[in-house]
């Protein structure tokens, strides 16, 4: 007995459970429906939270940036800082999730973001010279990105685990309109409180709202689910952690990965679909502002992002209905993301040629909606690709999708600071939107291609 392992020991089926694939082992189990429900309303309240914190500056910026006295350069510098440290966290957000836990990465990074969000506008009185002051926002936008990085992928870590791949587009779908949600919030509640209360109340109010959810995530709900996940089977003498990284999963074969034709697929055409979104997100409300001053915030930053819930909902119920009805995943994929690429490139080239409020904010609402159906297309295509490493093949994919968060932005204030024209904005944007469709149509697929 000494040294060696009986095949009917404790030990031997612990070895044997290691050996099973995925599919079969007890250790990662799906969620079931109450349970998804619970997480899914949750992780969908975590990204409204989210987006509500990333947006609440560009919200605020045309008060803020007359307080303090910045030009369309400097404004366009302290908007794309966010994604300076949004992108250096997503790859190793990615590897912790599938390591770690999504959840746990999630819940710890979001203390971070939650508490730089309500101290901004403090931080912003630190120092009474106007270029410290710039220096530290640009600094506390850099960490709010930085700890932001980590959430979608936990997310899609989570839900590639624990969701089964025919509910895999709608569930996603669902938490993912959390982005527009949060946007809505914020330009909402966020628009009236900035014009009743002045430019810092929504910071305070976004930061400890999310602290709430960070209590009920980590406190009730994660808690609850690592109870139950610890369960003993006396069948087989194991003890499982649903939760937990798997000791048999192997390092993630990046090589394989990245001579992959439709992994950079996915690269390019987030990248692309980003750099739309990014600029909408960031640039709109100056974009009113300027061009229709008497028109009212809670209007053009509400409408848009109405739209864009609906859609991103509609884009789950779509992509699914679609693969029951026997298309495939690529098909469906390309499809899907086809609205995206081609809604957001028509109203953008539209709306250099209207000079209407309503007829812009029409414009402006097709080319934000168009962003939802990338919810279910190209975002949610790792978890098709690779769906043992989804968390950390979409860190790959959401870092290269966060640089035109910093260079597309930034170059978006510099050219409205050397052009004045909106026109030349915009009608970039939407020829960076055709290159990605072209590419992704080309090398894009739904199939296993790792893993």
């Amino acid at each position: 007995m000494d040294g060696k392992v009986m095949i009917g020991s404790p030990s031997m089926a612990l070895l044997q459970q290691f050996e099973k694939p995925d599919s079969e082992s007890p250790s990662i189990k799906p969620w079931k429906r109450r349970e998804k429900y619970a997480w899914m309303a949750t992780l969908y309240f975590g990204t409204v939270m989210l987006y509500a914190a990333r947006t609440v500056m560009p919200l605020c910026i045309v008060s803020v940036a007359a307080e303090f006295k910045w030009d369309k350069t400097q404004t366009g510098t302290v908007l794309s800082s966010f994604f300076w440290g949004y992108t250096m966290t997503q790859v190793l957000g990615g590897y912790l999730s599938d390591r770690i836990g999504g959840d746990i990465i999630m819940v710890t990074a979001a203390i971070g973001w939650s508490l730089v969000t309500f101290w901004t506008p403090q931080l912003a009185y630190i120092s009474k010279d106007e270029k410290t002051t710039l220096v530290i926002i640009v600094i506390s936008r850099v960490l709010l990105g930085c700890f932001e990085g980590f959430h979608y992928p936990s997310m899609t870590s989570i839900i590639s685990r624990k969701v089964v791949d025919k509910e895999r587009s709608f569930s996603y779908s669902i938490v993912a309109s959390g982005s527009p949600s949060g946007t809505l919030f914020c330009g909402s509640i966020g628009s009236l409180l900035l014009v009743y209360y002045g430019w810092h109340c929504p910071f305070y109010l976004i930061g400890l709202t999310t602290m709430c959810w960070i209590i009920f995530m980590r406190f009730y709900l994660i808690s609850k689910s690592r109870a139950k996940s610890r369960l003993v089977s006396i069948k087989d003498n194991i003890i499982a952690d649903e939760h937990s990284g798997t000791p048999r999963e192997k390092s993630v074969p990046w090589l394989s990965i990245f001579s992959k034709g439709a992994f950079w697929s996915i690269i390019i055409g987030h990248f692309c679909a980003n750099n739309a979104f990014f600029i909408l997100l960031s640039w709109m409300p100056t974009y009113f502002h300027e061009n229709f001053p008497t028109a009212k915030g809670w209007v053009f930053n509400v409408v848009p992002w109405i739209v864009s819930i609906l859609t991103s909902i509609l884009s789950g119920v779509l992509a699914d209905y679609l693969i029951s009805k026997g298309y495939s995943l690529t098909f469906t994929r390309k499809f899907i993301q086809s609205l995206t690429f081609g809604g957001s490139a028509a109203s953008l080239v539209a709306i250099s040629y209207t000079s209407s409020f309503y007829g812009s904010l029409f414009c402006m609402a097709i080319a934000v909606g168009s962003c939802g159906f990338h919810h279910s297309g190209i975002l949610v295509n790792p978890q098709d690709i690779a769906p043992k490493y989804a968390g950390s093949v979409f860190g790959i994919m959401n870092m290269a999708g966060a640089i035109p968060g910093f260079i597309g932005v930034y170059l978006a204030g510099h050219t409205l600071e050397v052009t004045k024209s909106w026109a030349m904005v915009f009608n970039q944007t939407a020829l960076v939107c055709i290159i990605g469709w072209v590419v992704f149509t080309l090398f894009g697929t739904g199939k296993k291609i790792i893993g």
